[in-house]
């Protein structure tokens, strides 16, 4: 067998293989013809991060997987469940690991640490706040109903986009080069979430206001959405500890690793539009 032909018949797992990242990442090997798990509880076997005994068969004859922790590397327990996890598909026979990381999380860099240490061939893909939160995430009903409520001030954040980031992880998960690299991913621009909504406001033709409200007010919203608990302190964590100004400011991991430059929040903002699932 040449090692083109081993390429294209290694088996790679993605974890949280339907959400923003994962399902573009499955997206991306599958139009390259690679063979793809995807790892999620709707799986064929299934996965859970919750439930440690569907690791093993989810794993079973995977070489490379790509990691999206659920429901993020920022909640207590995270980096033992990581390092569980690259333990065993180290055992496995999996020789290459990519993982999600969050920018500015502390506790996301525990993990980070875990994949460094694991032995096999790791890159780190440190991601700022998805643009797709906007429009696949918990923001695309009050975009939808014209106001954006939420407790960040004049703050600039460098929104990414989930089509470079996975970009970068199918890059890092097929090519060579990309071993031993962290990519601390962000957009080509600071926006605050004010002139973020704005942009989407202009897109749409729409009027779509955005209210800063205070943590306390934000984390009553979302216990009147019967927001679970656990999703509450999560939201609450990344808007006070995230957004407090630590990540304004840009860098170059989409270019460093792809060689092109990172996809911009008004152009993302256009296409989406143009879809429709913004409309009122």
């Amino acid at each position: 067998m040449t090692e083109h032909e081993h390429e294209n018949t290694a088996l790679t797992l993605v974890l949280g293989g339907t959400g923003k990242t994962g399902g573009r990442v499955v997206e991306r090997l599958t139009a390259r013809h690679r063979p793809v798990r995807v790892g999620s509880r709707s799986g064929e076997p299934p996965f859970d991060w919750a439930d440690r005994r569907t690791w093993a068969p989810a794993l079973d004859g995977a070489t490379s997987a790509y990691l999206s922790f659920y429901p993020d590397l920022a909640v207590p327990g995270a980096a033992d469940a990581i390092r569980a996890f690259t333990d065993l598909a180290a055992r496995q026979g999996v020789r290459r690991l990519v993982l999600l990381s969050g920018r500015g999380e502390e506790e996301a860099q525990l993990s980070e640490e875990v994949v460094m240490k694991s032995g096999l061939e790791w890159t780190i893909v440190r991601a700022s706040w998805f643009n797709q939160n906007f429009s696949e995430g918990h923001l695309l009903e009050p975009v939808r109903g014209g106001e954006v409520v939420v407790p960040v001030g004049n703050v600039g954040e460098p929104f990414v986009d989930t089509d470079d980031i996975a970009d970068v992880a199918v890059a890092a998960l097929t090519e060579d080069g990309h071993a031993g690299q962290l990519y601390e991913v962000t957009g080509p621009r600071l926006l605050t979430f004010a002139e973020a909504v704005g942009e989407i406001a202009v897109a749409t033709g729409r009027d779509i206001r955005f209210r800063p409200v205070s943590i306390e007010e934000y984390a009553g919203m979302l216990a009147e959405y019967e927001l679970p608990a656990d999703e509450v302190a999560l939201l609450t964590y990344l808007f006070t500890e995230v957004l407090d100004g630590r990540n304004a400011h840009l860098t170059d991991g989409v270019e460093r690793a792809l060689g092109r430059p990172p996809r911009d929040f008004r152009d993302y903002a256009r296409t989406v539009a143009s879809t429709g699932v913004w409309a009122g």
